[in-house]
């Protein structure tokens, strides 16, 4: 079945670019030129991926993604205009796959969206693994759900990823760069910053949690094993 991306931005130019491209590969294409149209063609026509600018009429993509993140874990990639990492970051924390900054190569484009959908093919053919249970944290990878002495605790989707790799090696030091492998992908052109911000927020969310998040200074993480 053909995949149909999503091409979402106030520029038709930039939409005609990318459709001639991702045809030419083989991918059915979808536009929209605001943020309200965006969001419903999302969460109705459930597209293989979503390219989502991030300066949009009528609803942001900032406020697009985080209002389809609530219901689905569609792989989106954020357009930016401006090289500015606090948008990247926040694209990030809300939810988004990737990213790429303005004017880019329409190569490249497809490069990620290839890279991605490869990504997501292989995590949907893997075994779940089975639930797993430290000090008073319950993870199941399955129903995506994590407890701490019971109490579910709601976390995004690359907070979750994040939060399974530390537990599945727990008292392994990850560095950074090797997180951004193992939760991000190593074709993910992002900065280590993305890992100490996504860090920061499960350490927020998960106050109350034996084991803990350990920072080991100069290296990396590790979710400790007492």
């Amino acid at each position: 079945m053909t995949d149909t991306i999503l091409v979402v931005d106030d520029e038709q130019r930039i939409i005609d670019l990318a459709r001639m491209y991702l045809e030419q590969d083989g991918f059915h294409v979808a536009s929209a030129t605001n943020g309200n149209v965006a969001k419903s063609m999302i969460l109705r026509d459930n597209p293989s991926l979503v390219v989502l600018d991030l300066m949009l009429p009528g609803m942001d993509g900032l406020e697009v993604c985080r209002r389809v993140r609530e219901s689905s874990d569609v792989p989106i990639i954020m357009l930016t205009a401006r090289n500015e990492d606090i948008d990247k970051i926040v694209g990030l924390e809300l939810g988004a796959d990737d990213y790429l900054t303005k004017p880019f190569n329409p190569r490249e484009l497809l490069a990620r969206i290839r890279a991605i959908l490869r990504r997501s093919d292989r995590a949907n053919h893997q075994e779940t693994p089975p639930p797993i249970t430290i000090g008073n944290l319950r993870i199941d990878p399955q129903r995506r759900r994590v407890e701490i002495e019971g109490r579910q605790v709601g976390l995004r989707m690359k907070e979750f990823d994040l939060l399974q790799a530390l537990a599945e090696n727990k008292g392994v030091v990850f560095s950074r760069d090797k997180l951004l492998n193992v939760v991000w992908g190593y074709d993910f052109a992002g900065q280590t910053r993305t890992v100490d911000v996504h860090v920061a927020h499960l350490r927020h969310k998960l106050r109350g949690m034996e084991p803990k998040i350990e920072t080991v200074w100069g290296v990396g993480y590790r979710l400790d094993d007492r």
